[in-house]
């Protein structure tokens, strides 16, 4: 498949409205109802494709770092032009949306009609790619719940009212800040609070941890903590300041997979504000000896 940037004619650092504005000129440009041509619906369908991935934020920086490949193997797939992801989760179909742009031809002015398709629904009979007015007007009920941190890593079962009664609400792991769990009937959008010291991209997790000047100097081992449980982690001698270190499978768990994110941690080295007398002269013979 080509690249999605050459599919919707735009550079890789192109804004979102960059985007969205090259995607609404390919989609009208190959739409099959329009574009008659051979292969031209499989054009609207790549394009379709594109905009999808590069329209959301996540599955921009995914593609960005691993290409297509980063969508290959996801059960269920993605609605097109929907920006999320469902899967299987127990009883639940869960729809993941980290901030997708939905319809690029929202706030758009065609003449009194909603988009551009609707003008070809009009005068050639075909059927918006967006659900036409009909789709547009069903309206579901959302509902929020917010997690700690550990409650979004790990998951849980929650008691939340929907609709009036108290449900019990199991919560997968590894669920993230705007994630939408979909039911029947209503969808339930998931906030997660920051981590006073973990901070989270995607399924990883980053950490710094500070180490002292002499620990950097001579090398030792300091006690790192993890989303599960603290680890000893041996510290080299001569580490610098920055110097990141993997933890491979420490990270969040992938919904509905046995892989997890890794865990980076970022060292730190230490610079005490106040001395004492003692310290300063080693200190000092120190600076002369190096």
């Amino acid at each position: 498949m080509a690249d999605y940037y050459d599919l919707l004619g735009v550079k890789k650092n192109a804004s979102d409205q960059e985007i969205k504005t090259a995607y609404r000129k390919q989609a009208l440009k190959w739409h099959p109802d329009r574009n008659k041509a051979a292969g031209a619906a499989d054009k609207f369908k790549e394009v379709n494709k594109a905009y999808e991935v590069l329209s959301n934020p996540q599955k921009r920086q995914m593609y960005d770092q691993y290409g297509e490949s980063a969508f290959k193997g996801a059960a269920g797939g993605g609605a097109p032009g929907a920006g999320g992801q469902y899967y299987q989760d127990g009883p639940f179909n869960v729809y993941t949306n980290f901030g997708g742009q939905g319809n690029p031809f929202e706030n758009v002015d065609f003449g009194g009609f909603s988009d551009p398709f609707e003008i070809f629904e009009q005068f050639f009979g075909f059927q918006s790619p967006f659900g036409g007015r009909a789709g547009r007007r069903q309206q579901r009920e959302i509902y929020q719940i917010t997690l700690n941190f550990e409650e979004a890593v790990h998951g849980i079962e929650k008691e939340t009212v929907i609709k009036g009664s108290t449900k019990k609400i199991r919560i997968p792991a590894g669920v993230n800040d705007g994630t939408t769990i979909r039911f029947s009937d209503f969808d339930l959008q998931v906030r997660v609070r920051p981590h006073k010291y973990f901070k989270r991209e995607n399924q990883d997790i980053y950490l710094e941890k500070e180490i002292s000047y002499p620990t950097a100097v001579l090398g030792g081992a300091v006690e790192v903590e993890t989303i599960d449980k603290p680890v000893i982690l041996k510290i080299r001698p001569g580490t610098q300041s920055g110097t990141t270190v993997r933890l491979r499978g420490q990270g969040v768990p992938f919904p509905n997979s046995n892989r997890t994110g890794d865990q980076y941690v970022i060292f730190k080295i230490r610079v005490p504000e106040r001395i004492s007398h003692k310290t300063k002269k080693l200190l000092e013979e120190l600076k002369e000896a190096l």
